[in-house]
């Protein structure tokens, strides 16, 4: 089963009510978080799951249509435009204001078969001084197989068109598998470059997997410079058994990525097996335990997979994870909310689920990862049937979400 989970049990996951309004291209559903239960209104807007804290209205619009599993967003400063990746391999510019969409012409060839294809995209926090902007993408890696790859060209956005495209970074090692390349990418603080990769769904648990070998890329979190280097301040530059790149380890398959803008930490939501989805404060030289410690259970079972993070001291242990047997929470794309639009979600986590077919939102007190405490509130967006694949926050304070499916929309949220 691949890592995304496209089913879970639908009785443990949190999900609203509501029915599902559709049909415009333009379409506004109130959802009112008031603690009064979920339902419907007079005037036939509907009204999602009851927020536990406070009264929040939104609304949902449709800033653009038709794309095909889009997988990355990232918003171009003093713009306001968007970036989309879509997996097959297509890069577009799509105006908020209008929803005008431009095709971004030269991006790299990749191998969309799988779970692969164009994944991520970052901008140069110095753009557009720095036309720099990075794609991570599935592609061949010599003759063993497919890897994740990193790269990065200079964006002509008159045109639009990418210049210059260099490869930055090809994970070792390939493997014939097309599951679980991670492949979040996110600039941390001073001009760092982090990016994940998943353990290619390698099954042999045990302390031989490749999570706990440094010597490779594969399941860690890779700190880079801008120009594609190994982070000279890394943990293991020192040990010649260490991968140069590696930031921290024992991941299975990191999909979301934010810095906190309180801490400049950085925070991962990563999947598990059979639920076991975590998310983490990522620590330089960090083991986050897969396989050896877990908290999901083989698929299919009920068997844990390894015992809990709390029966070893020298891993990382969650902030907040789902238990075997919860329903899990398999996610992709998150981000930390700033803006004045929406005053009650300040510095809340939102982060997209897949199989559970919601954005979740997660209130966090303290800096951790020990003193942070993590409560997932009501879910929004919880009645649509949406795999939450992206998130950013535009210009206008406003969450954009790109929601993962053949024919799928770019929305965003409003104040109702």
């Amino acid at each position: 089963m691949q890592s995304d989970r496209t089913a879970v049990d639908r009785r443990t996951v949190l999900r609203a009510s509501a029915a599902l309004v559709g049909g415009a291209t333009l379409s506004t559903l109130a959802g009112c978080l008031d603690g009064n239960g979920a339902g419907g209104t007079a005037d036939g807007t509907d009204t999602d799951e009851p927020d536990d804290d406070t009264d929040t209205a939104y609304a949902v619009e449709h800033v653009a249509d038709g794309f095909e599993h889009p997988w990355g967003l990232a918003v171009l400063p003093g713009d306001g435009r968007l970036l989309v990746t879509e997996r097959p391999g297509r890069l577009s510019l799509v105006d908020p204001a209008d929803g005008t969409v431009q095709r971004v012409e030269d991006p790299p060839e990749v191998d969309a078969s799988g779970q692969g294809g164009l994944l991520d995209v970052a901008i140069h926090p110095d753009f557009p001084d720095d036309r720099r902007v990075y794609l991570s993408y599935a592609a061949r890696g010599g003759e063993a197989g497919t890897t994740t790859h990193l790269g990065s060209a200079r964006l002509d956005a008159e045109a639009p068109a990418l210049e210059g495209f260099e490869t930055l970074l090809v994970a070792t090692p390939s493997v014939d598998s097309s599951n679980h390349f991670g492949s979040r990418v996110t600039f941390g603080p001073e001009g760092a470059l982090f990016v994940t990769v998943g353990d290619r769904r390698d099954t042999a648990f045990g302390p031989d997997h490749v999570s706990q070998d440094r010597s490779n890329e594969l399941g860690a979190t890779l700190r880079l410079t801008a120009g594609g280097d190994p982070h000279p301040e890394n943990p293991f530059l020192d040990d010649p058994d260490a991968a140069d790149t590696v930031y921290s380890y024992g991941h299975r398959n990191p999909q979301a990525m934010a810095v906190r803008p309180e801490t400049g930490a950085i925070w991962q939501c990563e999947h598990g097996e059979e639920d076991g989805d975590e998310i983490n404060v990522v620590e330089r030289g960090g083991n986050y335990g897969w396989p050896i410690v877990s908290e999901a259970c083989r698929y299919g079972t009920d068997d844990p997979v390894a015992p809990g993070h709390e029966t070893r001291e020298d891993v990382v242990a969650p902030v907040h994870h789902w238990a075997c047997g919860s329903g899990g929470f398999p996610p992709s794309g998150a981000v930390f909310y700033e803006g004045s639009a929406f005053p009650a979600w300040q510095g809340d986590l939102l982060a997209g689920t897949l199989a559970g077919e919601y954005l979740g939102r997660f209130s966090v007190d303290g800096t951790g990862p020990e003193g942070a405490t993590v409560t997932e509130r009501a879910p929004l967006l919880a009645d649509r049937g949406w795999r939450v694949r992206a998130l950013t926050i535009g210009p206008d304070g406003l969450p954009y979400v790109a929601v993962d499916d053949a024919d799928a929309p770019i929305v965003r949220f409003t104040p109702a």
